[in-house]
């Protein structure tokens, strides 16, 4: 919602609505303002060293260690005119809070007393808003008895300062040497800036303000400055003050869009202009100012935060600088407008909602000595902080870089260096310094067009070099990687030769910066987002329904779009796909088809997306990362110019108005009491009036558009915007009223609510997205997830947890302690003031970045020591569901611990992760990989002795149904598997834990060998571990491997007994709990089963469910072990399963299917390929099977292997070529190859047996696509009908022409397999 967006449409074209004074009340007198002061007592409080003193008074707003001149009282809306317009009730406490955001301010002749302008918005319920601009100037107090009430008041505060504030003297000295100590000295200071009655003049401060539907700043400061002028400067002004109020309030138009007006202040002409539908909306702030304060990189930055909906909180001394930033972030983001709460200025009293558990962007005012550090945040983990003054930002972590940034940060300085700013800002800006830049760069811009420069950017360059600004942009240059070469200064394509420019220059100056700056904006989204209308998903049904279902509703297809987008786009643009303002933006397209009912934003934006379109006539969906400047900014220019220099009205000049003799008299230096007769009521007939029907009428008339388009009944419809309004966003800007506790409490509870339904929302999408094509085929959202998605969505869920852990926290904890104490466990916590007593306040904060959750973590667990070292509470972990069972004798891994505990110690334990944020994100997707997310956040809420300890009353986590119902909405995600945890932190250490099991029936115990493992996973692999003889159970510690596929077991043949028959081998990841079993079977021994020394073993991850059956069922007898239906054949011959040819196609079948649909995922989301190659149903089982349909097995006690049977044909290929008896070129190719595949595997120095050669051909045929070649030569080899009986499946010709035609779709595919299956082959 950019600056023009207010509530124009439905106002008659009125200028302006009200004219406001606010300042003292001289009937009720000086009262204090209670809730502002309270908080400015609360912070002195938290500043001082030792301990807070309280006095009773200050509950009730006094605070004595204010001045009573420091102190606030309460500012009262003296006067309005009129008094009421119907289509914009006056807001008299939002009015009065915003005008004077800190109340009333006294002062001495002795102090500054400047004249301070700043704007406002009141945004209302329905989201319109309305601006405010206020002058606030000093006038003297004439009233006895309010100097008397300041002499009393100092009188007090002195007695009680003299009473609190006796020091020892060596305390003083240390004191004012350092002038630090802020407690004392700055009392003392205090204390002699007194006021006495008898020789200072007290003067107190008062306001006048402006009420407007749109935000004509300049012009707004210009009426207010010459009106403040007139009662200051000793000439009366030409005319009473009420001719020119009247004449602003009731016969100065709006000017209409694209138009530009004239009207006249008390002093001289004042000019306006708004830009046209088809321009980008009305903004009137100077954006050069905000450019100044934080320079190019963190305003990008800045702007990159608001786009993802972070927390951003501005701080500053100036109110206007807190608007002039928030208002130049929120315009920048067009075609997107900020949605949530929008609070550029938080006015004193409203501090609690700092607490907003919601993203929100407000301005806090500083007074000029706290740093940051003194300020207390409720949280602080997706909070962007912004100190405007001080040229300074925080950032939330992990936020993503902007697409180009570095390009679109030299686009930008290439315009400021031209305007003669400072890319990297200027610390201090003061007003005289920048008008004296103003413009040297384009001067040189002039010279250049006369002739007397060369045209080289280099030559303006070489002149620039003793500009200082330069040496500041170098050091910019270098970190933003920008060349100063290709800096050129840009030219002004109009010469002002032509057109006689009606505004001052600086001022057209600042017109132009603005619009090249916002031009060079719009163009990164009408670039990014080019194509974006493919990808909106128009509602099958009617709107209706369509509304009422809104949520459940997929209406961008995310997957296609991000598919289509450069790599390094994606971080940014997944999460900015998950923001309410996209899904807004998108809500807007589907909701307008017409051109005549689009939102204005929305068809400026869609005009340049079709120019884009016509520019590059290239397919919607061909993106590419190349940066594209911005080519609309002269056209912009030009129409702003054209605006400027031919004013198309000029309002009715200011006239006496019908008052009565002696009226419109003042006093030097104080601003009348005006005729409210006059002004209280505008010309009965005004052209303006008449050209603007009534608001009343316009409104319904719009409505009426509305519900035929929309076939909607009134009601209905009304209900319809309310909600699109609304969407998503339960709150946008608090209620600016004296806020009662139940308005306290009303609001939180939407928050509440709000954050429930948030809840609610972000895991079902969650979990629609990751179940993929079952949800899809179930007729909900979309196909796919990509990991960059999944990891987005997980971020989005732990921003969620913090702002929940967030919500009503009592007090902030100061990190440094929380660290270093509670990780030391040596706190003492001070219950009575609920304020953790530690002496090691001062130290300074040691990481960036707090955590709500992980502080409360910290406490639990602090918590549990305690108890555990007093004995009250002793067992630290809950075993698996499944709980020991004493008969249970098989060997089986003990079950893990569910600690809540543990986990956290494992966080603790990974160096990697620096930060309290960092370290709950972690936990978070623990739990999640762990499927404890919700148990152990259970067990954390449980302890309800420290949640009330924690938490104020209103809390989210202390409103007992809404978190039974948060818990059983997290509880779903135990529904899926995430690997969100192994696949992130893919550098940390990581414990294993190995349980080998032997067959207890053939001579385990007697082995003599020594036997060696490794482990492989998708990241990588552990080498050869020896494992000492006789130990079947061991843990080790190596980098992450990700998910494991293999095991290789293997002997080294030594001793009597190298035979060693292996059932099963179990591997489990310590910190996530995941146990993956890798059946095997088979004999490791010369001269048993097929002679192998080592086996590759395949592993599937175990589910809890199968996890707790295996152990019920205890280990099943070998023969009948359900994961081994093809190793048994050469154990006992007699039970080998036979399966006819028909179930032998269909395994085959089921086995290319499974390798196809893996490379048809996208790439972050397949398994393990070498599962569906070498697992219990892949391609090697299968071919087994093909192989061993009908072969001969000549005695009874000789095992014939299929390889003894490969080998056989190598050979008769081998000899057929030395007798040169060859049939053809291809078929002589491919004999070649398979006896050199067979050659080289015959060769490998590992000790593998024949099934594990068998294997390893298998692997090498697919990926080099040769195994269909292959089975054809083996049909026609002689060597199969001597080895296989006539009904075996290799000689039907026509099973094998379609086992061929199977195979060969795997040629598309390129198969990469893991080093651990052809690991001593080089082929």
């Amino acid at each position: 919602m950019s600056g023009g967006s207010g509530g124009g449409s439905s106002a008659p074209g009125r200028f302006a609505d009200y004219f406001v004074i606010c300042g003292l009340d001289t009937e009720t007198g000086l009262e204090p303002d209670e809730l502002s002061a309270l908080c400015q007592y609360i912070q002195a409080s938290k500043t001082r060293d030792g301990a807070s003193r309280f006095i009773s008074s200050a509950t009730e707003g006094e605070n004595f260690e204010q001045t009573p001149l420091r102190r606030t009282f309460k500012s009262k809306v003296l006067a309005r005119y009129p008094e009421n317009v119907e289509w914009n009730p006056f807001d008299q406490d939002a009015v009065g809070m915003l005008c004077m955001p800190k109340g009333l301010a006294f002062k001495t002749q002795a102090d500054s007393r400047e004249p301070q302008f700043h704007s406002f918005i009141i945004t209302r319920e329905d989201g319109s808003r309305t601006f405010g601009f206020s002058l606030t100037f000093f006038e003297e107090v004439t009233s006895k008895q309010i100097c008397s009430a300041m002499q009393t008041l100092y009188h007090m505060h002195n007695a009680e300062y003299d009473i609190l504030h006796t020091p020892p003297t060596n305390d003083k000295d240390s004191c004012s040497s350092t002038g630090d100590c802020n407690g004392t000295s700055v009392s003392k200071l205090q204390r002699f800036n007194s006021y006495d009655i008898s020789r200072d003049t007290l003067y107190v401060s008062k306001c006048i303000c402006l009420i407007t539907p749109m935000s004509f700043m300049k012009a707004c400061k210009k009426v207010l400055e010459q009106l403040h002028q007139a009662v200051t400067s000793p000439q009366p002004p030409p005319l009473p003050l009420e001719s020119y109020i009247y004449n602003i309030l009731y016969e100065v138009p709006l000017p209409p869009a694209g138009r530009s007006l004239k009207f006249s202040g008390v002093y001289g002409p004042i000019i306006c202009q708004r830009p046209s539908t088809s321009e980008l909306p009305l903004f009137d702030f100077p954006v050069k100012e905000v450019f100044e304060l934080l320079g190019v990189e963190n305003v990008v930055q800045l702007f990159t935060c608001a786009l993802l909906e972070f927390q951003i909180l501005l701080y500053s001394q100036h109110y206007q600088r807190l608007m002039t930033v928030a208002e130049t972030i929120t315009a920048l983001m067009f075609p997107f407008q900020w949605q949530h709460v929008y609070v550029p200025i938080l006015p004193a009293s409203l501090l609690h909602f700092l607490d907003a558990p919601v993203p929100y962007l407000m301005g806090l005012h500083s007074n000029g000595l706290d740093d940051r550090s003194k300020l207390e945040l409720p949280q602080e983990a997706n909070l962007c902080f912004v100190d405007v003054d001080n040229h300074f930002i925080e950032l939330p972590e992990d936020l993503p870089q902007f697409p180009n940034k570095l390009e679109f940060i030299q686009e930008i300085s290439e315009i400021l260096t031209a305007f003669g700013i400072p890319p990297e800002g200027n610390l201090h800006c003061s007003e005289s310094a920048s008008k004296m830049k103003s413009l040297r760069a384009c001067d040189l811009v002039s010279d250049k067009r006369n002739g007397n420069i060369a045209g080289s950017p280099l030559n303006s360059y070489e002149l620039l070099k003793e500009n200082e600004t330069i040496a500041r942009l170098q050091a910019l240059v270098k970190r933003t990687g920008v060349s100063l070469e290709k800096l050129e200064v840009r030219e002004e394509t109009s010469s002002k030769k032509d057109l006689k420019i009606q505004c001052d220059e600086e001022e057209f100056k600042i017109y132009q910066l603005n619009i090249q700056i916002r031009e060079v904006f719009a163009n990164r989204f009408t670039q990014m987002f080019a194509d974006y209308e493919v990808f909106v998903i128009q509602p099958s049904q009617d709107k209706e329904s369509w509304f009422t279902n809104r949520e459940q509703m997929q209406n961008f297809d995310k997957a296609s779009f991000l598919s289509d987008q450069p790599e390094p786009y994606l971080p940014f643009l997944s999460r900015f796909l998950e923001t309410q303002m996209f899904a807004s933006f998108i809500d807007n397209k589907i909701m307008c088809h017409d051109e005549d009912d689009k939102d204005p934003v929305l068809r400026v934006f869609d005009s340049r997306v079709d120019k884009i379109r016509l520019l590059n006539v290239r397919t919607p969906t061909l993106r590419t990362s190349m940066y594209q400047k911005c080519t609309t900014v002269d056209e912009a220019e030009k129409s702003i110019e054209l605006r400027l220099a031919k004013i198309d009205h000029t309002a009715v000049h200011p006239h006496l108005l019908d008052m009565k003799i002696g009226q419109g008299k003042y006093e030097l230096g104080f601003f009348p009491k005006l005729q409210s007769d006059v002004l209280s009521t505008g010309p009965a007939s005004n052209k303006w009036t008449k050209r603007n029907a009534p608001a009343q009428w316009r409104r319904k008339d719009r409505q009426k558009q509305h519900t035929e388009h929309l076939r909607l009944d009134n009601d209905q419809r009304e209900k319809y915007i309310q909600e699109a309004r609304n969407l998503g966003s339960t709150i946008r800007q608090p209620k600016l009223s004296n806020l009662s506790p139940s308005v306290i409490a009303q609001t939180n509870w939407k928050f509440v609510e709000g954050l429930l339904k948030e809840c609610r929302n972000k895991t079902k999408r969650m979990l629609v997205e990751k179940m993929g094509r079952e949800a899809v085929e179930l007729g909900h959202g979309e196909v796919n997830i990509t990991g960059v998605e999944e990891n987005t969505l997980i971020a989005s869920l732990c921003d969620l947890l913090e702002r929940i852990w967030s919500h009503g926290l009592q007090v902030k904890q100061d990190r440094s302690c929380t660290a270093f104490v509670l990780e030391d466990r040596a706190s003492v916590y001070s219950a009575s003031t609920q304020i953790w007593a530690f002496q090691t306040t001062r130290r300074p904060t040691l990481h960036k970045g707090k955590s709500a959750l992980w502080s409360h973590l910290l406490h639990y667990l602090e918590n549990r020591q305690r108890k555990t070292t007093s004995g009250s509470f002793s067992t630290s972990g809950i075993l698996l569901d499944s709980e020991r069972r004493k008969s249970d004798t098989s060997p089986a891994m003990s079950p893990l611990r569910i600690s809540l505990i543990q986990d956290m110690r494992h966080i603790q334990n990974i160096s990697e992760i620096k930060t309290d944020v960092g370290k709950a994100r972690a936990w978070v997707r623990l739990s999640m990989e762990k499927k404890l997310l919700s148990r152990h956040l259970k067990q954390l809420l449980s302890d309800h002795e420290l949640t009330k300890k924690l938490y104020k009353r209103y809390a989210f986590l202390r409103c007992d149904d809404e978190k039974e119902q948060f818990l059983y909405h997290l509880l779903s995600f135990n529904a899926v598997d995430y690997f969100c945890f192994t696949n992130v932190f893919t550098t940390i250490l990581i414990p294993y834990h190995i349980l080998i099991v032997p067959s207890k029936k053939l001579g385990g115990s007697m082995f003599t060998a020594n036997p060696w493992i490794c482990i492989s996973g998708e990241l990588g692999e552990t080498g050869v571990l020896q494992i000492p003889r006789n130990i079947l159970e061991m843990t080790f510690e190596c980098q992450n491997l990700g998910k494991l596929t293999t095991v290789q077991i293997g002997h080294d043949n030594s001793g009597l007994y190298a035979k060693w028959l292996v059932e099963y081998v179990m591997v489990r990841n310590e910190i996530t709990g995941h146990t993956y079993k890798f059946p095997c079977g088979r004999w490791l021994g010369k001269g048993m089963d097929d002679g192998s020394l080592e086996r590759i073993l395949v592993g599937e991850l175990l589910t809890s469910h199968t996890e707790v059956d295996e152990r019920q069922c205890r280990t099943p007898p070998l023969q009948q072990s359900p994961s081994m239906i093809r190793r048994f054949v050469t154990i006992s011959p007699n039970n080998k399963p036979k399966l006819n040819t028909g179930q032998i196609q269909e395994a085959i079948g089921e086995a290319v299917n499974g390798i196809v649909k893996h490379f048809h995922k996208p790439e972050k989301e397949r398994g393990s390929l070498t599962l569906l190659l070498c697992g219990e149903s892949g391609l090697v089982s299968a071919l087994e099977q093909v192989f061993q349909h009908g072969f001969k097995s000549p005695r009874l006690f000789k095992n014939v292997f299929i390889w003894d049977f490969l080998e056989k044909a190598q050979t008769y290929y081998e000899t057929l070529e030395q007798n040169e008896m060859v049939p053809e070129e291809n078929w002589q190719t491919r004999a070649r190859n398979f006896c050199r595949f067979i050659t080289a595997i015959n060769n490998t120095p590992r000790n593998i047996g024949k099934d594990g050669k068998f294997q390893m051909l298998v692997c090498l045929g697919a990926r080099d696509h040769l195994l269909h070649h292959w089975i054809a030569l083996l049909t026609d080899c002689p060597i199969t009908a001597q080895m296989y009986e006539d009904t075996a499946l290799i000689k039907d010709h026509t099973l094998v022409n379609s086992l061929i035609r199977v195979l060969q779709t795997l040629q598309e595919f390129n198969i990469t397999l893991e080093a651990s299956l052809v690991k001593g082959i080089d082929i």
